[in-house]
């Protein structure tokens, strides 16, 4: 069946990577699938709870959405699931809405997203000014952060509001419960994350490193063995050691703080039930609002960590609108088993590459291997710290933000200063939603300004019956005004005047642009003159011809 040309097919790239697959890449994705599905566990339970949800909400989405988003998508080697990004805009809904209303929500942004990608609309995300998507990612990696100070801090606040200077209010009215214990589990897995990268960074190891000087201790006392024992440590994913070292410290030693069991009693060892959530057209249209959030900020995310996939990765380059279709099923399914919208999340896209990832089998291998932990292993998180995983977020945060952006604003124009500022601070103050409407918007705005200022109009000569005017730019609603000049120089002018236009330089035009040479052409044939015009484009000259109006002046 032959589609319109306007539609997508649907075409999974799994299709394509298993042909000529071989033992050996199955070997790679199989390495690859499992070290990222150690990776995802601690980040999907902690995307979970700072979202208002349990931690298991999180950790089957990862399973199923990262799963069909593997099966499904138009990349190589995306890992998709829970994301950081999602956690302010989860939390407001959940807030304002409730969580019948978010899993309707999440599964109507997945509706969205697969139109988007059905409709061949993939590449109109590319769109999106970057000034807007370092804004607001800056100003979602703060939330996340002001967020997890309850848990880092070990504070007793029932429940945290979602807003920006209520947290702050809330977080200083209950500052007296600090717990000491709670904020030590947080600075230690924080400062490890970073340090623990840059301990065991072969690459960048000199020969005075204290790292290099260790290694060769290590060889010289222990031999060649010790040495490569030390190299596979290296290789385990720093999320895994903080949370199994200071879940085992904080067990063994009984520390008085806060943990999963306490809160939400452990995570159940078995399948998610599917359950249908109460729908009606009425709730769908109240929800409209953060399921345009949530379809919007899944598909930036879900293409920008796509792009830095292909980069990395060297494989070919991913299918933007079949990557949309997938993540719209995926989200459109989760919400049936009390899942939380999913999108592709870079640090575990980079994690799979990195370790040798060739095709989607190493997403799908990562599925699996959560589920087994989940069936296995669950009631051991029952022991685990929430200030752990408020670490672990402060680290996510500290990723995500593009924080050399702020730093080098002086390098930038003042469109793309008040661009990435102005979207920053409605990210932090009011919410996404706001942020993107409001940066779009602005975006259009400076756009038409900017190009508005490139057309201008310029006089090259005069004599007693003719003028000539020379044509630059683009001639659209923007930049109409700029043939005032022109129409009172004709007004002024004696009777019979002949008015001769270059439009040479003239790129384009536009209804309204073709609406105000109809004006000065009027003035002009009112006055007994002429309108002469020369050296038309193709674009210009297809919308005259198609209004009629070349038949009513003359062309050179």
């Amino acid at each position: 069946m032959n589609l319109p040309t306007y539609l997508a097919p649907f075409r999974p790239r799994i299709v394509s990577a298993l042909r000529g697959y071989t033992r050996e890449r199955f070997t790679k994705d199989l390495g690859a699938g499992l070290t990222v599905g150690i990776v995802a566990l601690p980040l999907a339970m902690a995307f979970a709870i700072a979202s208002g949800l349990s931690p298991q909400a999180g950790i089957w989405t990862a399973i199923i959405a990262g799963g069909l988003i593997a099966l499904l998508g138009g990349s190589a080697v995306q890992i998709g699931g829970p994301a950081g990004a999602f956690i302010v805009i989860v939390y407001g809904i959940v807030e304002q809405y409730g969580l019948a209303n978010l899993l309707i929500s999440t599964a109507c942004a997945g509706v969205l997203l697969f139109l988007l990608g059905f409709l061949k609309m993939g590449t109109l995300v590319r769109y999106v000014p970057v000034s807007i998507v370092v804004g607001f990612t800056n100003g979602i990696a703060v939330l996340i952060a002001l967020s997890q100070l309850k848990d880092l801090l070990g504070l007793q606040i029932a429940k945290m509001p979602a807003d920006f200077f209520s947290q702050i209010k809330a977080i200083s009215l209950h500052i007296d419960s600090f717990n000491p214990y709670t904020l030590g589990l947080g600075v230690v897995c924080f400062l490890g994350l970073i340090l623990w990268p840059k301990l065991f960074a072969s690459r960048s190891m000199t020969a005075n490193s204290f790292t290099a000087r260790l290694l060769s201790l290590v060889q010289a006392v222990e031999g060649v063995q010790l040495q490569r024992a030390t190299r596979a440590v290296s290789r385990v994913p720093g999320p895994i050691v903080a949370l199994t070292t200071l879940t085992a410290f904080t067990y063994v030693l009984s520390l008085p703080v806060e943990t999963i069991g306490t809160r939400f009693g452990g995570i159940p060892q078995a399948l998610p039930a599917f359950a249908l959530p109460a729908f009606s057209w009425d709730t769908v249209r109240l929800l409209l609002p953060p399921t345009l959030t949530i379809a919007v900020l899944g598909a930036v995310e879900s293409l920008l960590c796509a792009r830095v996939a292909d980069q990395i990765s060297g494989l070919p380059k991913h299918d933007p609108n079949q990557e949309l279709m997938a993540q719209g099923v995926a989200n459109f399914v989760v919400p049936f088993f009390g899942g939380m919208p999913a999108t592709g999340t870079i640090a575990r896209t980079v994690t799979n590459v990195r370790s040798g990832a060739t095709s989607p089998v190493a997403g799908l291998v990562h599925a699996l291997m959560l589920m087994l932990i989940v069936l296995i292993a669950a009631p051991l998180a029952m022991h685990v710290p929430l200030a752990v995983l408020a670490g672990i977020l402060l680290h996510v945060a500290w990723n995500m933000g593009e924080w050399r952006e702020l730093a080098h604003l002086r390098q930038y124009s003042n469109h793309y200063r008040l661009l990435m500022l102005g979207t920053f601070f409605l990210t932090v103050v009011f919410d996404l939603t706001v942020a993107l409407q409001v940066g779009l918007l602005l975006a259009c705005v400076l756009f038409v300004r900017r190009m508005s200022s490139l057309f201008q109009v310029v006089e090259t000569g005069r004599t007693a019956d003719t003028i000539h005017f020379q044509l630059y730019g683009s001639l659209f609603f923007g930049a109409v005004a700029k043939i005032d000049p022109v129409l009172s120089v004709v007004e002024s002018a004696p009777q019979g005047l002949l008015v001769r236009l270059d439009a040479q330089s003239l790129q384009s035009l536009d209804a309204s642009g073709l609406d105000v040479l109809g004006q000065l052409h009027k003035a002009i044939t009112l006055r007994g003159g002429r309108l002469v015009i020369s050296g038309l484009n193709a674009q210009p000259r297809a919308v005259m011809e198609r209004a009629g109006f070349l038949a009513k002046v003359e062309e050179l």
